[in-house]
């Protein structure tokens, strides 16, 4: 025997042996006189003679596209795909939930809350600095038996002055929101 059998040609292959039967028939194959498969010639004629896309599909490819792509890169591209939009979906599901926050109006609030709190500690000596030295000194003269007279003006300063040392302070702090 010259050549191959359909067995040792359809191992070499990688093709069914019913499949090289059919290309036996269909002269796909070159044969010699004995019967046995020539198999560097009857590679090249399968070659000439089969459709890409037809022997993809017999070896099991896919075969929805043709020419020298590679199958394995689209499928990739095809599951980092679906994965993006699986995980678009579950951002938009938490967004609409209220587990998850735009970052920039997080920021926007936490900003205007912090100046609102500013505010209101800025202006706080000027509204108990009169009432603080009215009961400063009813205590103060309780306890020494004389008259005693605190100018709130000066009590307004001395809270503005420790008042803003404790801003200043305080001004230091940054929220960071995860990044």
């Amino acid at each position: 025997m010259e050549g191959m059998s359909e067995r040792e040609y359809s191992a070499h292959s990688g093709l069914s042996r019913g499949a090289i039967q059919k290309a036996r028939k269909a002269g796909r194959l070159v044969v010699y006189s004995d019967g046995s498969i020539n198999a560097a010639a009857s590679d090249v004629r399968w070659a000439d003679m089969t459709d890409p896309d037809q022997q993809r599909r017999s070896t099991g490819g896919d075969a929805s596209f043709s020419g020298p792509a590679d199958s394995s890169s689209y499928l990739k591209a095809r599951t980092a795909l679906t994965v993006y939009q699986a995980q678009e979906r579950q951002l938009a599901i938490q967004k609409k939930k209220g587990v998850l926050v735009d970052r920039a109006r997080a920021e926007t609030l936490v900003f205007r809350l912090a100046r609102q709190e500013r505010d209101v500690w800025v202006t706080w000596p000027s509204r108990v600095a009169a009432l603080m030295a009215a009961e400063v000194a009813a205590e103060v003269e309780r306890q020494s038996g004389g008259p005693v007279m605190i100018e709130a003006a000066i009590l307004q300063r001395v809270l503005e002055t420790h008042v803003r040392a404790q801003l200043d302070a305080l001004a230091d702090l940054r929220v960071s929101l995860g990044q």
